[in-house]
């Protein structure tokens, strides 16, 4: 069980009213190469640049292996739950996609990244069906430039 869902809720109005508010940022998050291979393994995306060291570093400007963008991307979940709260009463939360999303930056090998979250809409669609959207930046440890910005949507369906 993730561990979002032992912090203690709170009520769809305090949820709310931090519409417009960072929520909070992540623990960083490292993306190493073990990290790197695993993903292009199971994504089946083994080009050199994520994969092969010595030539990304030879062959390339990045100086080394850089994440696949949706690895960065994929850290979202675990970020997010160290982060948003839990709202009394949800049964379930689901991805709905993202309005906005840009790979800015590489994220080269051995680097760590980290999730800044401002609750930027929620809406309830149903009584029982609250969309949100929140804006989303990931920072790379040490660099100016994020490796992404995104608008991230949710559903968070209640009791």
């Amino acid at each position: 069980m993730n561990e979002v869902w032992k912090k203690p809720p709170i009520t769809l109005q305090a949820y709310q009213a931090m519409v417009g508010k960072e929520i909070g940022v992540s623990s960083w998050h490292l993306i190493d190469q073990p990290r790197i291979d695993t993903y292009a393994d199971v994504i089946e995306d083994h080009q050199f640049i994520h994969v092969d060291p010595e030539r990304a570093r030879k062959e390339t400007a990045f100086g080394g292996t850089i994440a696949h963008g949706f690895l960065t991307m994929s850290l979202l979940s675990i970020m997010s739950y160290e982060v948003m709260p839990v709202i009394a009463g949800t049964t379930m939360g689901v991805n709905y996609g993202f309005d906005k999303l840009r790979f800015i930056s590489p994220v080269r090998s051995g680097k760590r990244v980290r999730g800044r979250f401002v609750l930027a809409e929620a809406k309830l669609r149903k009584p029982n069906e609250l969309q949100s959207r929140t804006n989303v930046t990931v920072e790379i440890e040490g660099e100016d430039k994020p490796a992404l910005v995104a608008d991230w949507l949710g559903l968070i369906y209640f009791e």
